[in-house]
């Protein structure tokens, strides 16, 4: 599990380790060049880290600082001996991010990385006013994006194995309110791409558009789901290779759906 978007709570697991890049996943530690002072400097960096304090909290900062270095050097290795992409990203902060992950990609060979869950993140559509200029900016950044990652995908021969999908903290309501934003909602939409994803539909039911509608829960604009988060991350998953006899113990709300995978990727 490798976040781009600094520590996040979608990466954290009981077993698995997550890393966190940001920047240039090529650049080592600031001050760590290839100068003979700064080499020294690094070994006796490393003497520190193996230093037995009999500390707990110290032991296990030792341990993340020299799990950060070996993997940074193992990247970095990889990476130096990997041809430039081809593909060309946009420079915003989500293009960034995923050209990054597409590096990555690029060398999961070297790497040994048979599975892989990246996170990125791209911020800002908690709009309360001027949504509408608010959303031309980031849906254009989403789509640019989105785009030049799938290309990348491409480039790579790796369409098929790689699935890019949303998630939010939220949606927004469908009635405005007085400075031309939106409040805090409820159900909305997710996007899914890649090669495996069967592609050009939607999929669940689409809300009546109604104040007071079938779907409005609050009488302004907060849609009440139709396909939940269970089933949507159930079929990830599935794709991913968790077997689907395990599917309930991860997701225990699944058997409250009578179609707990659905048939967007496959």
């Amino acid at each position: 599990m490798i976040s781009l978007a600094g520590s996040q709570i979608f990466c954290e697991g009981l077993t698995a380790r997550a890393i966190q890049s940001s920047g240039d996943p090529t650049k080592l530690l600031s001050g760590f060049s290839n100068s003979a002072e700064n080499q020294s400097r690094m070994s006796a960096l490393q003497s520190l880290l193996t230093f037995d304090t009999g500390v707990s909290l110290i032991q296990a900062a030792s341990t993340t600082t020299t799990n950060s270095l070996a993997d940074s050097k193992a990247l970095a290795d990889a990476l130096a001996a990997k041809p430039a992409m081809a593909t060309v990203f946009p420079n915003s902060g989500l293009a960034n991010q995923l050209k990054q992950v597409a590096q990555i990609i690029s060398v999961r060979s070297q790497l040994g990385l048979q599975r892989q869950i990246f996170f990125v993140s791209i911020g800002g559509f908690d709009t309360h006013s001027d949504q509408l200029n608010a959303h031309n900016s980031l849906f254009t950044q989403l789509s640019q994006a989105m785009n030049a990652f799938y290309q990348a995908t491409v480039e790579m021969g790796a369409a098929s194995q790689v699935t890019a999908f949303t998630l939010s903290d939220f949606s927004r309501t469908y009635a405005p309110d007085s400075t031309n934003g939106t409040d805090h909602a409820w159900g909305g939409h997710h996007l899914i791409m890649g090669g495996a994803v069967k592609g050009g539909d939607f999929y669940g039911a689409f809300p009546t558009l109604a104040l007071g509608g079938p779907d409005d829960a609050t009488n302004q604009g907060r849609w009440i789901p139709t396909t939940s988060l269970d089933q949507y991350a159930a079929t990830l998953a599935n794709w991913f290779g968790v077997p689907t006899a395990d599917l309930p113990t991860i997701f225990p709300n699944l058997a409250n759906f009578t179609t707990p995978v659905l048939n967007f990727v496959g």
